[in-house]
């Protein structure tokens, strides 16, 4: 099954806005690359839609999952519980660090297989509960 994705580049540290279209296994060894970096971004979506984009953004084993449902409709997974509500995460989007409270923060290997289960149905609802922003 084909893929569209961006991600932060191994080599440079830095997110890599062009899109590659790929094999799912490809974007799994990408993600496995940027694991052994320690932090990563990434969008995935459908070759064959625009929209919804998936995003991953991970730092060690804390993650965040937001989904692009629209141009300007952005909402973000409820965490696992992987960190208490009160607490704060740090994870890079693009190419800042930004902060998330434990409401939305997820085991980082959690929060892979939901990017790998989105690209095998393009539906993001199944994935949990989404607040949208």
């Amino acid at each position: 099954m084909s893929v569209m994705w961006a991600a932060t580049s191994v080599e440079s540290g830095m997110f890599h806005p062009d899109e590659s279209c790929s094999e799912v296994k490809d974007l799994s060894d990408h993600f496995n690359d940027l694991r052994s970096c320690g932090q990563g971004y990434l969008e995935v979506r459908s070759p064959d839609r625009e929209f919804p984009v998936l995003c991953l953004a991970f730092r060690a084993n804390h993650g965040v999952v937001n989904l692009m449902s629209g141009a300007d409709r952005m909402s973000l997974l409820v965490g696992d519980g992987t960190v208490p509500s009160g607490a704060e995460v740090e994870v890079p989007i693009m190419d800042d660090l930004a902060v998330f409270n434990g409401n939305f923060v997820l085991d980082t290997d959690r929060a892979w297989q939901l990017v790998h289960d989105f690209t095998q149905t393009w539906a993001a609802g199944p994935l949990g509960k989404w607040c949208e922003l």
